[in-house]
């Protein structure tokens, strides 16, 4: 009995299958040899695990530098994972309100991943080890990150991205393009002296400038905010993902690095430069940048003290 149950379970999916060959001018019997001779599936193979392991190459024989590499690889694969969710939420249409919300729930959990693993990069290296290799590293930055910048793209206008000393001037500018030349993240990454753009910033415009502007002209309509204000507005359980999302990635996020690079950087009564050159005492602060994601979403009160109570040791109290 057992065995007919399997034979007939067998025999269906073979008509499935040839259905859908035959749909594809193919022929399913030299598929099936071909499956006699494939070998069997093992989980290194799969995810290639060799490779994945071999693609830390330090530059010194400082141990904690793997710990460095290491840990912004797997910060990356998250972004990745962010990404995914992101893709299917703004290019997926018409989005069904429950898959959007589950989509922001998996953001929002991969940030809490990353925000709760970023103290192996505040405590899980010798501070010692950290700066005598990272001088090795010049001018390669985690400024570098073109997975962040996407995320960010994918999540809102290209107006909330402005610098928040240029957006008064550019309130009724409309082109992606002109709009990417002040967005915030550019004025971590100048001379402090000179107001000039650094090696680093200037490495990273030439690579991915283009697909920045770009992927914002593509999700100028469809960006999760605009996903929001067409289909969601008002849903309170979606609402308050997206303020998490906001939060997560526009405060605590960025307060993780502030507290690491404060941990390695800071050295009363001077401060040591960042690797790529940036300016990390004025970038990384929320309340310095304050990049809102959904200004819709907060209160102006809320918008006012953004990052306010988070303020470090290195600021001076009249700053």
């Amino acid at each position: 009995m057992g065995e007919n149950k399997i034979g007939q379970n067998i025999q269906h999916q073979l008509s499935r299958l040839e259905e859908k060959y035959e749909a594809m001018g193919q022929d399913l019997s030299s598929y099936l040899d071909g499956l006699l001779y494939s070998d069997y599936l093992t989980y290194w193979d799969y995810i290639h695990l060799d490779t994945l392991l071999s693609l830390q190459s330090p530059r010194t024989a400082i141990p904690d530098e793997k710990i460095f590499i290491l840990y912004h690889q797997v910060t990356e694969l998250y972004f990745r994972m962010i990404l995914n969710e992101m893709e299917q939420a703004v290019f997926t249409d018409p989005v069904g309100e429950a898959t959007f919300l589950k989509r922001l729930k998996r953001i929002n959990r991969y940030l809490d991943h990353l925000i709760d693993s970023f103290d192996v990069m505040t405590d899980g290296m010798d501070q010692d080890q950290f700066l005598a290799f990272r001088m090795a590293l010049l001018p390669a930055s985690g400024f570098q990150s073109a997975q962040y910048r996407k995320l960010e793209i994918y999540c809102t206008d290209y107006m909330n991205l402005v610098n928040l000393e240029k957006r008064e001037d550019l309130k009724n500018e409309v082109d992606v393009s002109k709009l990417y030349e002040f967005l915030y993240w550019k004025a971590g990454a100048t001379e402090l002296a000179t107001g000039k753009k650094t090696l680093t910033l200037r490495q990273f415009e030439a690579k991915y400038g283009k697909e920045f502007v770009e992927l914002g002209r593509e999700v100028e309509k469809c960006n999760i905010l605009r996903k929001y204000e067409e289909h969601y507005l008002g849903h309170e359980e979606i609402i308050s993902e997206m303020k998490k999302l906001d939060q997560k990635a526009n405060v605590d996020w960025p307060l993780q690095h502030l507290k690491s690079a404060t941990r390695y950087l800071q050295r009363d009564p001077n401060v040591i430069k960042a690797s790529g050159g940036t300016n990390w005492q004025k970038y990384l602060p929320p309340r310095r940048q304050r990049i809102i994601f959904y200004p819709q979403l907060w209160t102006q009160e809320e918008m006012k003290e953004w990052g306010q109570k988070f303020k470090r040791v290195f600021e001076k109290p009249n700053e």
